[in-house]
C-alpha cells in the first residue's frame, strides 16, 4: 500500500514530455518566425543587388555595343573599299557594292560618335545631351541606322551569291567578308535599339 501511494505521488509530480512549455521562443515570436523575417530580408537584399547589377549593365551596354558596330562597320568599309583586282573584279562597276560601301561608312561614323558620347558619359558623369533626348536620339538612330545596313545586306547579298556560285576568287571572298561584317554591325546596334527602347519605355518626362 505504500508502493502505492508513492508512486502515485511521483506520476503527479512528474510532467508529462508533451506538457513542457516551449521556451523556444523569444518576445513573443518563435524561432520559425525568426527565420522566416530572416529569408525574407535576405530576398529584398538579393532583389536590390540584382536590380543594381542590371541597371549597371543596362548603362554600360549601349557603349559596348556602339564601340562594337563602329568596329565591324570599319572592317567592312576596309573589304569593300579595298577590294579592286582589275577588270570586272572592282566594287565600283557594281551599285549593290557602292550602296553598301556608303552604309557601312555611315554606320562606321554613327557607331564611333556614339560610342564616344557614352565614353566621355561614363567618364565624366554627364551626357552632352540631355537624358530625355539622348535616350530618344539612342532609340531612333540606332533603328535608322540598323535598318540602313539591311537594306545595304540585302542589295548585296544576292549578286554576291550569283558571283560565288559562278567563280570563288579573292573579290567574291572579300564582299563576303565585308558582308558578314556589316551583319555583325547591324545586330549590334539592333541590340543597342532594344536597350535604348527599354530606357525610353522607363522615362517618366520627355
Amino acid at each position: 500500500m505504500a508502493m502505492v501511494t508513492t508512486d502515485a505521488a511521483a506520476a503527479a509530480g512528474k510532467l508529462p514530455e508533451e506538457e513542457k512549455p516551449d521556451y523556444a521562443s523569444y518576445n513573443g515570436a518563435s524561432a520559425a518566425d525568426g527565420g522566416a523575417r530572416a529569408r525574407r530580408g535576405g530576398g529584398v537584399v538579393d532583389s536590390v543587388v540584382v536590380r543594381w547589377r542590371r541597371e549597371d549593365m543596362l548603362d554600360k551596354s549601349p557603349l559596348a555595343l556602339h564601340a562594337a558596330a563602329a568596329v565591324f562597320a570599319f572592317v567592312a568599309l576596309v573589304l569593300v573599299a579595298s577590294n579592286q583586282h582589275g577588270d570586272w573584279m572592282e566594287f565600283g562597276r557594281y551599285q549593290e557594292y557602292m550602296y553598301l560601301l556608303a552604309i557601312a561608312a555611315l554606320a562606321f561614323a554613327y557607331s564611333l560618335a556614339q560610342a564616344l558620347r557614352h565614353a566621355y558619359r561614363m567618364r565624366g558623369g554627364v551626357d552632352p545631351i540631355s537624358a530625355p533626348s539622348a535616350r530618344f536620339l539612342d532609340f531612333v538612330g540606332d533603328q535608322v541606322v540598323a535598318y540602313l545596313l539591311m537594306s545595304a545586306l540585302s542589295a548585296a547579298v544576292p549578286i554576291t551569291n550569283r558571283m560565288r556560285s559562278a567563280v570563288i576568287n579573292n573579290f567574291t571572298d572579300a564582299t563576303a567578308a565585308a558582308i558578314s561584317m556589316a551583319f555583325f554591325a547591324f545586330v549590334a546596334l539592333a541590340l543597342s535599339a532594344v536597350v535604348s527602347g527599354y530606357k525610353l519605355s522607363k522615362q517618366t518626362y520627355m
